[in-house]
C-alpha cells in the first residue's frame, strides 16, 4: 500500500477585504434594526417631554441609520449624471424634516431600508440556488506522485495527475479513468437521475460524486478548467446581464425621476403662490406624492422575476446565458432540430441480423465482433456492443487487415472471414438469393448494412450449404432517442412549428423526421446551409430557436435567435455559442425552458401592471383623500416588496416544492 501524506501548497496571496461587520450585506440589517429603535425611543422621549436636543439627536440617529446607504446610491448615481430612487427618497426625507416631521420621514427612510434588506434576502435566495454548485468542489484531493499517494489542495493539481476517488467522494476536476469501476451521481452536471457506470475510458466530470468503487482518475485540466467551473461562471455573467424590458425600464426610470423631480418642485412653488396654500402643508403633500410616484416597485420588477427563473432553470439542468435569452426563448416561433445527437444519439446501433439460416445468428454476430473488436471504426463498436449485449463468447483473431473504404480481411479458427460494404463482399463472392430482398429493405430505410463472408460454413449447423461463403448481413443506424416524439408531440401542443437540419442524406432524413413529426425537414446541408435554413425560417414564422450538438452546428446556434445547445458536459463550443445550454442530454428540458420562460414572462407582466396600479393609486390618494406620508410609504415599500416576493415564489420556491413532491410520489 502506498503512504498518504499531507503536502503543504502554496496559493497565492488573497487581496485585502474589508471585516465581515463593515459590509453592506451585514451591516444594513443592522442599521434597520437601529433605526427602528431610534424612532420609538424619540416617540418615547417625546412623549415624556424631554429635552428637545435628546429628541432631536434620536431623530438624527435614525435619519443616520436608516439613510446611509440610500445616500450612498444616490451619490453614486449622481456622479454617473444619473437620477434614480434612492435620491427621490433621500429628498423627500429631508423635505419632511424641513417641515419639522422627522418622524414622518424616519419612518420613511425605516421602511425604504426595510425593502431593501427585504428585496436583498428574496434575490439572495435565487443567488444561492446558484452558489451550492461551488459546494460540489471537495478541497482537498489525493494524488498518486512518486510511488505514494499524496493530499494537496485542488488548486495545485495538474494536467496529467492520477487522482485517487474513494468511494463517496467528489471528483475534483474533469479527467478520464484509468484504473476502477464505479457508478457515479453526475447530476449537478448532466442532470440525469441514476448513476452511471464508469469504467475505464469513460470521461468523468468534476463535482460528480463517486459511489461504490474505488477510481483512478487522469485529469485532463486544472479545478478551474472544469465543465462545473464553466457553468458556474456561466450562470453569474447571465445574473448579471439585462433582459429588453429591464433595459428599458432602466432607461424610463431615468426620465421618469426626471419628471417627478420636475413635478414636485412646481408643485411646491405654484400652489403657494397663485392660491395661497399654506407652504408647510403643501411642502408635506409634495413630499408625499414624491414618496409615492416612485417607481422602486416598477423599477426591481424585472430583474427579480428573471434571476428568479434563471435559478429555477439551473436547478434543473437549464442554463440560460442572460434575461435577454430568457425572455427571447418566450417568443419563439419556431424550432429546428439537428439530427445526429439530438433527436438521434450520435452513435449508430446494430438495428438487424439476417444469417444465413436462423440458427446460425449468433455464430455470425460473435464471428463479425470478433473481428471488428480490431478496428477503430465507428461501426465496429457498434457490432461489439451488440454481441456483448447476447453475452456471446468471441473467437480468436489472426491476420487482421483494414482494406480502407471497403472492409477488413482477417482469420478467425484458422479460417478467411472478409467483412464490409455489399458491393465490395459481391467482388469476392455472389450474395445468395435468400439475403438480396433483405438487402434491398435495409438499404431503402437508410440504415447501413455489412455482410459477413467466412470460408466454410457455421460451426453451429450443417444447415448452411445454402449460404455458401456468406454469413449473411448486419444493418446498422442512428438510434432514435425514444423521448423524441413524445418531446416533438409536446412542443406541436405548445403552438411551435418544428424542423430538422441535417447534414444526412434525404432518405435517412425522411426516416426518422416521419418517424417523430417533424413538420420542416431539410436534409443533405452544409454548416452554411443550416444558416440560411434557420434565416428563411425566421422571415417566414418568426422568431427561431436552433437546437444543436455547438459543433458544426455552431454557425446555425449562432445565427438563430436563441441558440439551445446539447449536453454542456465537455462542449465548449456548446458552452460558447448557444445562448441556452442543457446540462445534460435530456430532450425534455427544451418544453420546460420554453414553459419556463413563459411564466417568467407572465410574472413580469403581472409584477408591471401591479406596480403601475399601486402607483396610480397612491398618486390620486394624495391628491383626493390627504394621503399621510406613512401610509403612502407603507403602499410604496409594501408593492416593491410584493413583486419580488412574487417573482421568487413563483418562479423558484413553489416549483421546486412541488418538483420535490412529485419525486417522493
Amino acid at each position: 500500500m502506498s503512504a498518504i501524506s499531507n503536502v503543504q501548497t502554496e496559493s497565492p496571496a488573497e487581496p485585502a477585504s474589508a471585516p465581515r461587520w463593515l459590509t453592506q450585506a451585514w451591516l444594513e440589517p443592522r442599521l434597520v434594526v437601529v433605526t427602528l429603535a431610534a424612532i420609538l425611543l424619540s416617540l418615547l422621549a417625546e412623549s415624556l417631554e424631554a429635552p428637545a436636543p435628546l429628541v432631536l439627536a434620536l431623530n438624527v440617529i435614525a435619519y443616520a441609520a436608516g439613510g446611509i446607504y440610500g445616500l450612498k446610491g444616490a451619490l453614486e448615481s449622481l456622479s454617473q449624471r444619473r437620477l434614480d430612487v434612492d435620491l427621490l427618497m433621500i429628498l423627500a426625507a429631508v423635505g419632511a424634516a424641513l417641515v419639522d416631521q422627522w418622524h414622518e420621514g424616519a419612518l420613511l427612510l425605516f421602511l425604504f431600508s426595510l425593502s431593501n434588506v427585504l428585496q436583498d434576502y428574496a434575490i439572495g435566495r435565487s443567488r444561492q440556488a446558484i452558489k451550492s454548485l461551488m459546494r460540489l468542489y471537495p478541497s482537498e484531493a489525493k494524488v498518486k506522485r512518486g510511488g505514494e499517494t499524496v493530499v494537496i489542495q485542488i488548486s495545485a493539481i495538474r494536467p496529467g495527475d492520477i487522482i485517487l476517488i474513494e468511494p463517496g467522494e467528489r471528483i475534483p476536476v474533469d479527467g478520464v479513468v484509468r484504473a476502477g469501476r464505479s457508478a457515479v451521481d453526475q447530476s449537478p452536471i448532466t442532470g440525469e437521475s441514476m448513476p452511471v457506470e464508469k469504467g475505464v475510458g469513460d470521461k468523468i466530470f468534476a463535482g460528480t460524486l463517486n459511489q461504490q468503487g474505488a477510481l483512478d482518475v487522469e485529469a485532463q485540466g486544472a479545478a478551474s478548467d472544469t465543465v462545473l467551473a464553466r457553468i458556474i461562471k456561466l450562470v453569474e455573467e447571465a445574473q448579471d446581464s439585462k433582459a429588453p424590458t429591464e433595459r428599458f425600464l432602466e432607461r424610463f426610470e431615468q426620465i421618469y425621476a426626471t419628471l417627478i423631480l420636475v413635478s414636485v418642485g412646481v408643485f411646491i412653488v405654484v400652489p403657494p403662490l397663485l392660491f395661497s396654500v399654506d407652504f408647510g402643508e403643501n411642502f408635506y403633500r409634495a413630499m408625499v406624492l414624491m414618496t409615492v410616484a416612485s417607481p422602486c416597485a416598477l423599477v426591481i420588477s424585472t430583474p427579480a422575476s428573471f434571476i428568479s427563473a434563471i435559478a429555477a432553470g439551473a436547478r434543473r439542468g437549464v442554463l440560460f446565458k442572460g434575461g435577454a435569452y430568457l425572455e427571447g426563448l418566450a417568443g419563439v416561433k419556431v424550432i429546428a432540430f439537428d439530427k445526429t445527437g439530438t433527436l438521434t444519439r450520435g452513435k449508430p446501433v446494430v438495428t438487424d441480423v439476417f444469417s444465413c439460416c436462423e440458427l446460425c445468428e449468433d455464430d455470425l454476430l460473435a464471428t463479425a465482433a470478433a473481428v471488428e473488436s480490431r478496428s477503430e471504426h465507428p461501426l465496429a463498436q457498434a457490432v461489439v456492443n451488440a454481441a456483448r449485449a447476447r453475452s456471446l463468447s468471441l473467437p480468436e483473431v489472426a491476420d487482421f487487415e483494414a482494406l480502407s473504404g471497403r472492409g477488413i480481411v482477417a482469420r478467425v479458427g484458422g479460417e478467411p472471414v472478409h467483412i464490409g460494404s455489399i458491393p465490395y463482399l459481391k467482388t469476392i463472392s455472389p450474395m445468395p438469393d435468400r439475403l438480396e430482398p433483405d438487402y434491398l429493405r435495409l438499404e431503402g430505410t437508410g440504415k447501413t448494412v455489412i455482410g459477413v463472408i467466412r470460408a466454410g460454413h457455421c460451426q453451429n449447423c450443417g444447415a448452411c450449404d445454402q449460404g455458401g461463403d456468406w454469413m449473411g448481413l448486419i444493418s446498422l443506424a442512428d438510434e432514435v432517442r425514444p423521448e423524441a416524439k413524445a418531446i416533438i408531440d409536446q412542443l406541436h401542443a405548445d403552438g411551435l412549428k418544428v424542423a430538422m437540419l441535417t447534414g444526412d442524406n434525404a432518405r435517412v432524413a425522411h426516416m426518422i423526421g416521419d418517424h417523430v413529426g417533424i413538420d420542416r425537414i431539410y436534409a443533405d446541408l452544409m454548416p452554411e446551409d443550416k444558416v440560411a435554413v434557420v434565416k428563411q425560417m425566421e422571415q417566414e414564422f418568426g422568431a427561431a430557436a436552433m437546437v444543436g450538438d455547438g459543433v458544426n452546428d455552431a454557425p446555425a446556434l449562432a445565427t438563430a435567435s436563441i441558440g439551445i445547445a446539447m449536453g454542456a458536459a465537455g462542449t465548449d463550443v456548446a458552452l460558447e455559442t448557444a445562448d441556452l445550454v442543457l446540462m445534460g442530454d435530456r430532450l425534455e428540458l427544451i418544453p420546460f425552458a420554453i414553459h419556463l420562460s413563459r411564466k417568467a414572462r407572465r410574472v413580469v407582466w403581472q409584477n408591471i401592471v401591479f406596480s403601475i396600479g399601486v402607483i396610480l393609486m397612491l398618486i390620486l390618494g394624495a391628491f383626493l383623500v390627504n394621503l399621510p406620508l406613512p401610509l403612502g410609504v407603507l403602499g410604496h415599500e409594501g408593492s416593491t416588496v410584493i413583486v419580488v416576493l412574487n417573482g421568487l415564489i413563483s418562479l423558484l420556491i413553489l416549483p421546486e416544492i412541488m418538483r420535490r413532491r412529485t419525486q417522493r410520489v
